[in-house]
């Protein structure tokens, strides 16, 4: 078995286990080895323009605002924008700042019929630590020390 289809399998299995609508979850490290790894996969991150300039960007993820701050207004046309910007059967690799937009951004793609979703679990900033209020010092995609820079 390759590289690939050993992450994959472990995305799909939390995905059965948790009875996903989609085709599985991706912890960071192995959303990002599959990057380097499997052609035409891509990062698509989902949190807002200000999220972007605030917490920092991840090189490469294509940027598709799922909503929009302030106000957290839903993304009318994210579907449309997601169909146009990305190849039908490239694998999707969902990422917000800490899991839920993501979530339901890999929910929407999946009932829209794409196959190859799968929601990037802990995010860009990783949960919320309760005891400093702050994000970045428990998991995520910053915290384990993948590529990212400040816009």
């Amino acid at each position: 078995m390759g590289r690939i289809t050993e992450l994959l399998d472990d995305a799909h299995a939390r995905g059965q286990a948790k009875a996903l609508p989609y085709a599985g979850e991706l912890p960071p490290h192995a959303a990002h080895e599959l990057l380097q790894l499997a052609p035409g996969a891509r990062l698509v991150d989902v949190r807002s323009r200000a999220e972007l300039e605030f917490a920092g960007r991840i090189p490469g993820a294509l940027h598709l605002e799922w909503q929009s701050w302030p106000g957290w207004v839903p993304n009318p046309h994210f579907l449309a924008q997601l169909a146009q910007a990305t190849d039908p059967e490239a694998l999707l690799f969902f990422i917000c700042r800490s899991g839920p937009r993501s979530h339901h951004a890999a929910i929407a793609c999946a009932a829209a019929g794409r196959g190859g979703c799968y929601n990037v679990i802990e995010g860009f900033e990783g949960d919320l630590d309760r005891a400093t209020g702050h994000r970045n010092a428990l998991n995520g995609w910053k915290q384990r020390g993948l590529p990212w820079r400040q816009s």
